[in-house]
């Protein structure tokens, strides 16, 4: 049966004190402060849509660099950095992915990323076993200070494979409802979302077009409500995920925690994170109703084979969430989030044009961190060049592809630099030397001053590198992380 073959996620380190948001604004809307409690996923300055959906596919395939498995994949975002660019081609060059494999983006709606697990289950019928689709999904929605959804939202992503051979959750069905049902909306080259009424949306929405989108899929499992092991379907408002089960007949004890007290709601990306959360403690013959509203609703519904209690992520949603600091510094969720204007110095004064093709010509160098290894003398190197940097053997044309971003590595040199221009100062930036050889100059990121030292494991993360504001177009490279 087509269904789940891997499962991964990924949340950013950084946590924002929802009481430190509150206080901040508390001057101003004083109404935060019921909202004060917990904390939610903040993506570090380099971080967006792209690099949480690069990392949660690099927690779902797991360390091993042989990626021809993956026949075709799918990226669902509502906050992809480009709008006319094939985002999804980022996400496969950075996992290095072959040419061949069909790349897609799918937006616009919340349930996007459900949209996007419906539609590679639905193509992966045909597909050979032993082969899969990937889908990943990641949102980092931005939101006006002071307002609720500040504290509501966070980022986070999280990917899947499907294929039909050794399946975690078999697919057994599946619904879906279109309605031009208007909750919220961004129009074009506009910064924030435009939010309606709660009771509307709850009364009207939730209340009227869920239920029977998931009892048309539970009938065409053979199944009702009272089959239902985990219940999924996210909603920042209080006890709506409750009061659906209910009229479904769903246990209360079904409901699936919602991560609103430690993550947030990760927009498209978040029934399928907390997908991936219940799949971690899952057992056999466990039912799965994976919901979510946006625009209509969309539910597939899965039962877990046995496969399920021995599989594992690299990290896993509960990896991630143990990975964790504290930011209580409001300030600095606004700077990382464009949100306030600042005096970047004349050391920011550059032009960070990018020539597309150097981009091109070393695609899979600076997006997949692919180096060289001299097939005769077994010297690995970075970048790949013509001549191998062996001085003893200085052979031409011997180089093969050589991929570092799944080695382990630590830091040789390091410094923190107060005096160029850094997001988060100070800049962290260092040698880098991996197992099995090479060396790689590159930044340091997810770390403060004190945290770094010669001898420090690390791993790599894909990130931003820089943005050309001026042209509206996002660099990526990558960088170590502290192997925490």
């Amino acid at each position: 049966m087509v269904g789940i073959t891997g499962y991964g996620a990924y949340v950013p380190r950084l946590r924002l004190q929802r009481a430190a948001a509150a206080k901040a604004n508390a001057w101003l809307a004083p109404n935060l402060m019921g909202k004060a409690k917990g904390e939610r996923a903040m993506a570090n300055w380099d971080e967006d849509a792209i690099t949480m959906a690069v990392e949660a596919a690099r927690d779902a395939l797991g360390p091993d660099d042989d990626r021809s498995h993956v026949k075709s994949m799918i990226f669902a975002s509502t906050t992809a950095p480009f709008a006319d660019r094939l985002n999804a081609g980022i996400v496969a060059a950075a996992l290095t992915l072959e040419r061949s494999t069909g790349a897609a983006d799918i937006t616009g709606s919340q349930k996007a990323g459900v949209t996007a697990l419906s539609t590679a289950l639905a193509s992966c019928v045909g597909i050979p076993e032993g082969f899969n689709m990937l889908v990943c999904a990641a949102d980092k929605r931005r939101a006006r200070a002071a307002s609720t959804q500040e504290l509501d939202y966070g980022d986070a992503g999280a990917a899947f494979l499907i294929g039909r051979k050794d399946t975690l959750a078999d697919w057994i069905g599946g619904a879906v409802t279109t309605a031009d049902f208007v909750d919220h909306f961004r129009g074009e080259g506009e910064e924030f979302d435009y939010h309606w009424e709660e009771r509307w949306i709850r009364d009207e929405g939730f209340a009227k077009l869920v239920p029977p989108t998931i009892e048309r899929a539970l009938k065409s499992a053979k199944l009702t409500g009272a089959d239902v092991t985990h219940f999924i379907l996210p909603s920042t408002f209080k006890g709506v995920p409750e009061s659906v089960a209910k009229k479904l007949g769903v246990k209360p004890e079904a409901v699936r925690d919602a991560l609103a007290a430690n993550v947030g709601e990760a927009g498209c990306a978040h029934a399928l994170l907390m997908f991936a959360h219940a799949l971690e403690t899952a057992k056999e013959g466990d039912v799965f109703v994976v919901a979510q509203f946006g625009q209509g609703c969309e539910v597939n519904v899965f039962r877990a084979t046995k496969r399920v209690e021995s599989w594992k992520p690299q990290r896993g949603v509960s990896g991630w969430l143990a990975n964790r600091k504290e930011e209580t510094n409001y300030m600095k969720f606004l700077v990382f989030n464009d949100l306030v204007e600042w005096d970047r110095g004349m050391r920011a004064e550059k032009d960070n044009k990018t020539a597309l093709t150097t981009l091109y010509r070393a695609n899979d160098q600076i997006l997949g961190l692919v180096g060289g290894r001299c097939k005769e003398t077994g010297t690995v190197q970075f970048p790949r060049t013509r001549i191998s940097v062996n001085p003893n053997a200085p052979t031409v044309d011997t180089q093969e592809p050589y991929k570092f971003a799944e080695r382990a590595a630590s830091v040789l040199t390091w410094s923190a630099d107060y005096l160029t221009y850094a997001m988060s100062p100070p800049n962290h930036y260092g040698m880098i030397t991996f197992e099995g050889g090479g060396r790689i100059f590159m930044d340091i990121t997810d770390v403060e001053p004190g945290d770094v030292d010669s001898g420090v494991p690390v791993r790599m993360a894909f990130r931003v590198k820089e943005k050309d504001d001026r042209r509206g177009f996002t660099r990526y490279f990558w960088k170590a992380v502290p192997a925490r």
